[in-house]
């Protein structure tokens, strides 16, 4: 626990950045959506009601009307998961290390 107040740092670090930068992320199809486009098969590729029923289509938080705060909030629910998901990762690997 000797870590507690860098790892709460790192945290509070990450969930500021990914606020901030979220608002310069390019607004362009990346190469691959671009290619589906110009070839004319983009709205034809299977999955894409799943994509339109995920959690944060296009990175933008449902239910926020303010399209800058969506998707700041987008990119800080996806900081804390990916953190939680870290933390969880550590927990397990540390309860396998001392319990063998």
């Amino acid at each position: 626990m000797k870590y507690k107040y860098f790892i709460a740092a790192g945290l509070i670090l990450a969930l500021l950045t990914a606020f901030l930068l979220s608002q310069f992320a390019s607004q362009h199809p990346d190469g691959l959506e671009k290619t589906a486009e110009d070839l004319g098969f983009l709205n034809e590729a299977d999955g894409a009601e799943v994509w339109q029923n995920s959690p944060a289509p296009d990175y933008v938080f449902p239910g926020i009307s303010n399209e800058k705060i969506a998707v700041g909030a987008a990119g800080i629910a996806g900081t804390l998961l990916v953190f939680g998901l870290a933390l969880l990762t550590g927990y397990i690997a540390r309860k396998k290390q001392c319990g063998s």
